[in-house]
């Protein structure tokens, strides 16, 4: 088991898995700008260790996974920083780094913190997680990306619904519109998303990195030209070392030795 330092983070890899927790129980993980930017080094020192294959967030303790960006610091936020792709920055680079992420939701899960499970890939809940984007209660809209993500994982309607209500959902109802895909017993959160990590490891690196890019860049553009790009990928990795030994692993009845190559 390898471990980070950070002052508002708790980073260790276990197996396969990078776990990164939001370290603020006292403010239920109340991301602030410092809590940002340590998520961002997090990030990124996952994605270049070549020993961990999946990364997942969560919060510290039970009651939150994250509760929102800190509002101390939103207070004196004038036009210019709210500009700055602040937490949409962290989405996208969640979104964007090769290795399968997943938030491990295990209490509170509103505004910016829920932005920042938008961004992973896969959103497992306690069955205690609630969600909501309440910023209109603020006299704002969510700008860490809700207003764009939330509407493509849940459509348009309970977008819009959990957008203007802002009233919290629980999470069998996150589970009924898509918003999470798995819904366990507190206890389990973790021990769940630990045997989701294995088994994302069993698949060869590229996988996981082509299966990201062609539903980000496919979500973006027509059917035609999603599928055009299917067709690309696919036949750049029948051109792999990984493929020949997948096929071989198969056929031989034994596991893959994958070699990233």
């Amino acid at each position: 088991m390898a471990a980070l330092a950070f002052e508002e983070l708790l980073y260790e890899v276990q197996g396969p898995m990078a776990l990164i927790t939001i370290n603020r129980p006292a403010k239920r993980n109340a991301i602030s700008l410092a809590t940002l930017d340590e998520l961002h080094a997090a990030v990124t020192a996952a994605a270049e260790d070549d020993v961990v294959r999946v990364i997942a967030i969560t919060g510290a303790g039970d009651r939150a996974f994250a509760s929102g960006s800190d509002l101390s610091e939103v207070e004196n936020r004038d036009l210019k920083k709210a500009l700055e792709p602040i937490v949409q920055g962290l989405a996208a680079q969640l979104e964007s780094t090769p290795k399968p992420t997943i938030a491990a939701i295990n209490g509170i899960c509103f505004g910016g913190g829920l932005e920042v499970a938008l961004g992973c890939d896969l959103r497992v809940a306690s069955s205690k997680a609630t969600f909501a984007t309440p910023e209109g209660k603020l006299g704002i809209i969510p700008g860490g990306g809700a207003t764009q993500r939330l509407p493509r994982v849940v459509g348009r309607g309970w977008g819009l619904h959990m957008l203007l209500m802002g009233e919290p959902i629980d999470a069998e109802h996150a589970l009924r519109i898509g918003l999470v895909t798995r819904v366990v017993e507190p206890d389990e959160l973790l021990p769940e998303v630990r045997r989701m990590a294995e088994h994302l490891a069993g698949f060869a690196p590229f996988v996981p990195r082509f299966m990201k890019l062609m539903v980000h860049a496919g979500m973006e553009g027509s059917l035609a030209s999603g599928l055009a790009l299917e067709k690309v990928a696919q036949g750049a990795l029948c051109e792999t070392e990984d493929k020949q030994e997948g096929l071989r692993a198969f056929l031989e009845k034994r596991p893959p030795k994958w070699q990233g190559r």
